[in-house]
């Protein structure tokens, strides 16, 4: 079985995505918890590109690999609707062979994250995502997806006051509210066009009782 969880930032599906996994261990289900961008080594390197670019260029040019009197420059979107198409192209041959293995993926996000954030946020054109899409994912689609929903303004403010924690706080964490915004409502839109496998979850709730209603979703429509 193949689960992903969606939501804008600040929506909890990371922390529940880890607490799904290990109630389905403690259920003596064997699982495989990963995420998007990332899930391999190059995958992960292309999500560091992608999210922490000053960063990620500072360590190359450390390594040689990069000039190092040069500013980063601006991610275009094309760019990075490709490089999110390579880190899944990376990743999915990983997901099927742990899913041919008997066990249960778990995603942090998945193509739907694309759909939402490059195509309805970004406005990049949404026939050429789902292009890159198919060719990524090779036809791999989940067979259940959480929508962890909120609004943008309630994910903004869990994400602000994660960082004066010492959370993460990337170029994605940057953006406005209006995009953040636009990522909510094209994540609706998806749920709304498929109903059978997008489900929406309010992301409202305390953690406990999110996690429980998580759980009993899952647990409902595990194979026997």
């Amino acid at each position: 079985m193949f689960l992903t969880l969606e939501g804008i930032e600040g929506s909890g599906k990371s922390t529940q995505a880890q607490r799904l996994a290990a109630r389905l261990h403690e259920s003596g289900r064997s699982v495989w918890l990963t995420r998007e961008p990332g899930g391999t080594p190059l995958a992960g390197a292309i999500r560091a590109l992608i999210l922490n670019p000053e960063p990620s260029r500072i360590a190359l040019a450390q390594a040689g690999w990069a000039p190092g009197d040069e500013p980063v420059e601006e991610t275009l979107p094309l760019t990075e609707a490709l490089l999110l198409s390579a880190a899944r192209a990376q990743h999915v041959p990983a997901i099927r062979a742990h899913l041919a293995a008997g066990e249960i993926v778990i995603s942090d996000r998945y193509a739907d994250a694309t759909r939402a954030y490059q195509g309805s946020a970004r406005g990049f054109d949404m026939a050429t995502i789902l292009t890159l899409e198919d060719m990524a994912t090779d036809g791999l689609r989940p067979d259940l997806t959480l929508l962890l929903d909120l609004p943008a303004e309630a994910g903004q403010a869990r994400k602000v006051e994660a960082s004066a924690e010492g959370g993460d706080w990337d170029r994605i964490d940057r953006e406005s509210l209006a995009f953040h915004q636009r990522v909510r409502a094209g994540y609706l839109e998806l749920a709304a066009a498929e109903p059978q496998r997008i489900l929406v979850v309010d992301a409202t709730q305390p953690p406990d009782a999110l996690a429980d209603l998580i759980w009993e979703t899952v647990k409902a429509r595990l194979p026997d």
